[in-house]
């Protein structure tokens, strides 16, 4: 249990007159209450009050699991045959009696979920969102929290060593990637953060291509996107490497790619904003005259989700603080012929950042 996260979310439930907190989001309460889960259809909920004991609530296949965990109140677990809302709402009942406020995570709450508690508790206030507050606690990560993180950055560089010792003219995109995620899986790694990339020559143009029976090709471009989960954390990182000789074109984009993810890396410090990082990055590419294939953001948020806040994006402007973890990832992509990105993601120091991951970027012809 993160007893320093659950003590800031009680300070703003006391500020904010909420009395009980309902946790929905899996990563959220594995976040506060240390048991990680993907409960699937199922529900697994965390309720939080003002100031008596929390309670976990659990399918019953996960209950034993969840008491091994690091959290240290009650679990309340539900068979497959039961009503689980019927159950949730009796322990509230006999524990807190109804709550004047409770507070949601409106960002992430299904309707369906939503109206049993409302029908249950008509009188209850539910205005209270949770979700800003658990991005802006997610915002600023501790030492541990970063060692975690450079822990999963060095599974990513150990999936990009692995990855790129499979490049040849032949091998498809699918081939690589179950090979890689094996290769990971033998030495402990068992989870990806998200599905990963290997995306070949034009395929490489679709910034969220989908891998598959498309072969590798002499003399063209092989992008890699791909991150760990390790201890509960992500890593998140892209590198483009060349099959072959890259032509004079091809080492254009990168060379154009690199310098815009170097220069906004370089600038990342404490002070600058979200959006001036976004607009080195695009003004580099933009000058080359590829602005218009620079088609998605700088970067994002990363720590147990793969996706968190902040968002660096144009018309951006929080201010970045040291402690602020995110993603650096400028691309080019020109449909149907030429895709590269480079990415890390770094911990914002007090004068700069330190990347999680290590791979040269450098354009690696194999």
């Amino acid at each position: 249990m993160n007893q320093e996260k659950v003590a800031e979310l009680r300070k703003w439930m006391a500020s904010n007159n909420v009395d009980l907190t309902y946790v929905s989001d899996p990563s959220h309460i594995a976040y506060f209450s240390g048991f990680d889960s993907n409960p699937m259809e199922r529900i697994l909920a965390l309720f939080i009050p003002l100031d008596k004991d929390p309670f976990l609530f659990a399918p019953g296949l996960e209950v034993e699991d969840a008491k091994a965990s690091s959290w240290e109140y009650d679990v309340i677990g539900y068979l497959d045959s039961e009503d689980p809302w019927a159950i949730i709402i009796a322990e509230i009942n006999k524990r807190y009696g109804t709550p004047k406020k409770l507070a949601v995570e409106k960002g992430q709450l299904v309707l369906d979920r939503y109206q049993r508690l409302a029908d249950a508790f008509t009188g209850t206030d539910f205005s209270a969102d949770l979700t800003p507050l658990v991005q802006q606690l997610q915002l600023y990560k501790t030492e541990e929290e970063c060692q975690r993180l450079i822990e999963a950055g060095s599974s990513a560089d150990l999936a990009f060593e692995i990855g790129f010792k499979l490049v040849k003219a032949g091998a498809t995109e699918e081939s690589i990637v179950a090979e890689i995620e094996y290769e990971l899986k033998k030495q402990g790694i068992k989870e990806m953060s998200f599905p990963t990339e290997v995306l070949a020559g034009p395929n490489a143009a679709s910034p969220h291509g989908s891998p598959g029976k498309n072969t590798v090709k002499e003399n063209e471009l092989v992008l890699f996107d791909l991150g760990t989960i390790v201890n509960g954390y992500c890593s998140d990182a892209t590198r483009t490497v060349a099959c072959g000789k890259p032509t004079d074109r091809q080492k254009e984009i990168y060379d154009i790619v690199l310098e815009a993810q170097l220069k906004a890396q370089e600038a990342v410090k404490p002070g600058i904003t979200a959006a001036a990082l976004d607009k080195i990055a695009r003004d580099v590419i933009e000058s080359y005259g590829y602005g218009e294939y620079f088609n998605h953001r700088l970067g994002h948020g990363i720590g147990t989700t793969i996706h968190e806040f902040p968002s660096i994006v144009g018309g951006n402007d929080m201010e970045i603080k040291e402690g602020m973890c995110f993603s650096i990832e400028p691309g080019i992509y020109l449909p149907n012929d030429i895709g590269v990105r480079i990415e890390d993601c770094i911990f914002v120091t007090k004068d700069g950042c330190i990347p999680f991951t290590k791979t040269s970027k450098e354009l690696i012809i194999l």
